[in-house]
């Protein structure tokens, strides 16, 4: 693996009380680095692009990035398919590249949090070339999960497991000598091994790759399938339900997500990042049944934070959201973890058009041109940003999807050819994917790529309407959702929403979620008639207000100053 000179640059200072780290109360805005801006003209975002745009971020209101991953890569799936962990792919920059950043985000108050694929590596990463070179039961494949096939000639796979991705998850070996060999364990593409988390030599080689990053000025991880690294011994078969998710977390029980040993990883992780000063933070990307289940991720020796999914997954209903909010603040709490809150990210439709799907859509499906149920952009819309307003009040951390601060909606209409997740290919267009919410963003509205880049390249292309959605479009508009996020933010840190407490607030009607955190009332209507709004100065509203009314699928916050 490359080796490279640490620079760390610190980060921001803040004297933090016991139980107020930067962690408990943030508003994290996750780069997926391909998308966001390109600097070099090729067509793919890069790290000089970030850099080149973090007075926008800062002007939004965040605390901290979370970059998707940008590590060195032959891009089988977009990056989380990982050939080196400790350098910098050339398509988005170099280490130098990513220290000036580092430095320039820190500079701003920014902190910077990278993501850590340990479930799995690319074939392409040394080990895995290793493991190919070597013979059935070498030190080599020790690292990966190789097994012996069923059959006559083991030319079955060693169980059923499916991929994510669609297809199987076992992959037959061609050895040297042209014979089939043994089989390996992907649980997402081919180009995809699974690592032995057994093996004491993976766990190592883990801790020396945190290690080079904390020592570059990182201030903490977004561990990638953090559910998904210790697998049940033996392998046993199993067959998910046809409507489960394709990361799981309907469901327990499930032979290779969420076994009991992961906890000793990352009790290990946590000791580790403890060594270093600034409140290092660990968040798990955990797919898991019940918020109950998730906060045994986020006990006081483990991860800092997890992706509250249940909270994501709750449909535009008032009663599942007030109880998806109340289990929440209770399970993480009852750890001593703030909860999180997120409604979108590189994963799923985008939320501004999954609230207002009329059609079953199991996450990482995706929608397209075929997809029933597909939204009317004006109700996405104004539930997404109603949705915004109700969520940045809520106690503890927030995380923001890049361009959801322009209220951008899934692009449905890419063409077939266009399409580049595996999850297209595995399951021969059956699914559509991710590709939709990963479209490159608006920056100007005339000009090449949107300003995405200055050669109009673009990995994906850019629908029409993404002119009138730009930055530069809504930066002065009053009106425009850039607007109403920049208010949100700005008013949720000035009242230290994040370290609030949530009183519930009743008599509103059933169809209405309504609370008090310190000085804000919010009150969010998901009925289908407008309602009389509680007594109160109007801080923000997410959309026109006539009077005292507070028409269908709209929020605000109130107060009585």
């Amino acid at each position: 693996m490359t080796s490279a000179e640490s620079v760390a640059t610190p980060a921001p200072s803040r004297e933090e009380a016991p139980g107020g780290e930067w962690w408990r109360t943030a508003v994290i805005y996750q780069i997926y680095p391909r998308s966001f801006a390109d600097q070099s003209g090729d067509g793919i975002g890069d790290l000089r692009g970030v850099t080149n745009h973090l007075g926008d971020l800062a002007a939004l209101g965040i605390d901290a990035i979370w970059l998707s991953p940008f590590q060195r890569s032959p891009q089988k799936d977009a990056g989380y398919d990982v050939a080196d962990y400790c350098d910098v792919d050339p398509l988005f920059g170099t280490l130098s590249d990513f220290d000036e950043m580092l430095a320039q985000a820190h500079a701003r108050g920014i902190r910077i949090i990278v993501d850590l694929v340990p479930n799995h590596s690319s074939d392409q990463h040394a080990w895995f070339q290793e493991a190919v070179a070597s013979p059935a039961g070498s030190p080599e494949r020790a690292r990966y999960i190789f097994r012996d096939g069923k059959g006559a000639n083991g030319e079955l796979p060693p169980n059923n497991w499916e991929s994510v991705f669609g297809g199987g998850a076992w992959t037959r070996l061609t050895e040297p000598d042209g014979t089939p060999g043994q089989w390996y364990l992907h649980l997402f593409d081919a180009s995809q091994p699974d690592f032995d988390w057994s093996n004491p030599e993976v766990r190592e080689e883990f801790r020396r790759i945190l290690r080079f990053w904390l020592d570059r000025g990182v201030d903490g991880f977004r561990v990638d399938v953090a559910h998904g690294l210790v697998k049940k011994e033996g392998l046993p078969d199993y067959t998910p339900p046809k409507d489960a998710g394709s990361m799981g977390g309907g469901e327990a029980a499930v032979p290779y997500w969420g076994q009991d040993g992961v906890h000793e990883i990352y009790r290990d992780w946590h000791a580790l990042l403890a060594e270093y000063d600034g409140d290092r933070a660990l968040c798990a990307e955990a797919w898991l049944p019940s918020v109950a289940q998730t906060a045994l991720w986020v006990r006081p020796d483990e991860m800092h934070q997890a992706f509250n999914f249940e909270y994501l997954e709750t449909p535009w209903n008032a009663e599942k959201l007030r109880l998806v909010i109340a289990d929440s603040l209770a399970g993480y709490g009852a750890v001593g973890a703030p909860s999180t809150w997120v409604l979108s990210n590189h994963d799923v439709v985008r939320h501004a058009s999954r609230l207002a799907l009329t059609a079953e859509n199991p996450q990482g499906a995706g929608i397209g041109p075929k997809s029933p149920g597909k939204p009317i952009p004006e109700v996405g819309l104004r539930r997404a940003r109603a949705a915004t307003t109700l969520m940045l009040a809520l106690p503890g951390s927030a995380y923001l999807y890049q361009g959801e601060e322009l209220g951008l909606p899934e692009v449905i209409n890419l063409p077939d050819e266009a399409r580049q997740d595996p999850t297209w290919f595995r399951t021969n267009g059956e699914r559509y994917g991710r590709d939709g919410c990963r479209v490159p963003l608006p920056w100007t509205s005339e000009g090449p790529a949107y300003g995405f880049n200055e050669t109009g390249e673009s990995w994906l292309p850019q629908p029409a309407e993404w002119a009138g959605l730009a930055r530069d479009a809504q930066r002065d508009d009053p009106d425009s959702t850039l607007t109403l996020y920049k208010s949100l933010l700005a008013e949720r840190r000035a009242r230290g929403l994040g370290a609030g407490t949530l009183e519930w607030v009743d008599g509103l009607g059933p169809d209405v979620v309504a609370f008090r955190n310190g000085s804000i009332t919010v009150v969010a209507n998901l009925s289908a008639r407008p309602i009389e709004l509680p007594s109160g100065v109007v801080v923000v509203s997410s959309g026109p207000l006539t009077g005292r009314m507070l028409p269908v699928d709209q929020a605000v916050w109130l107060t009585g100053e």
